[in-house]
């Protein structure tokens, strides 16, 4: 009696979907994950892999207009959704304004968290304009940085929110 893993293992799927604006259509495997097909296949090397275990947040991209781990969502499940890593969202204001913010608030060492750090703080932005710091602190605590300690991050998230709101 075989299991649906066994099964799945080396089925492929085609699946189709909007990639940073461009229609891509490919061919995965069925338990391939996002962020392994972002890397892999499409050469988006922005979308970082950490734990696998959806955990550190590094490798947050946007499906559908929401913050999801690529390495828990499987590629399958992105077909017809409209997906963005941060190599296709730099011309969007939010995040433009965070990665400005980001650089001059001095909030990243390795850069690897970066990326997912953005992302999330976008989603948190484009819903709450004006966060307090309790709340940009609530909203990243699923991220994880092991470099900075944070308060850097935090300053760039509110640095950001004052310039998009015209405040700076």
């Amino acid at each position: 009696m075989s299991s649906f893993s066994d099964e799945a293992a080396g089925m492929a799927v085609t699946i189709h979907l909007h990639l940073n604006g461009v229609p891509v259509s490919a061919q995965v495997d069925a338990r391939q994950h996002l962020g392994d097909f972002l890397r892999e296949s499409q050469g988006l090397k922005g979308t970082h892999i950490g734990c696998e275990h959806g955990v550190c947040g590094a490798c947050t991209v946007q499906m559908d207009g929401q913050a999801v781990r690529s390495c828990l969502t499987l590629a399958a499940q992105a077909d017809a959704a409209d997906v963005r890593t941060i190599e296709g969202l730099s011309a969007d204001p939010v995040v433009h304004a965070l990665q400005d913010s980001f650089v001059r608030c001095h909030a990243m060492q390795c850069g690897f968290c970066t990326p997912g750090m953005v992302l999330t703080a976008a989603e948190l932005l484009k819903t709450c304009a004006l966060p307090s710091r309790e709340q940009v602190r609530e909203y990243l605590s699923g991220n994880y940085c092991r470099c900075t300690g944070y308060e850097s991050i935090v300053n760039a998230v509110m640095d950001a929110a004052q310039t998009l709101a015209g405040e700076a």
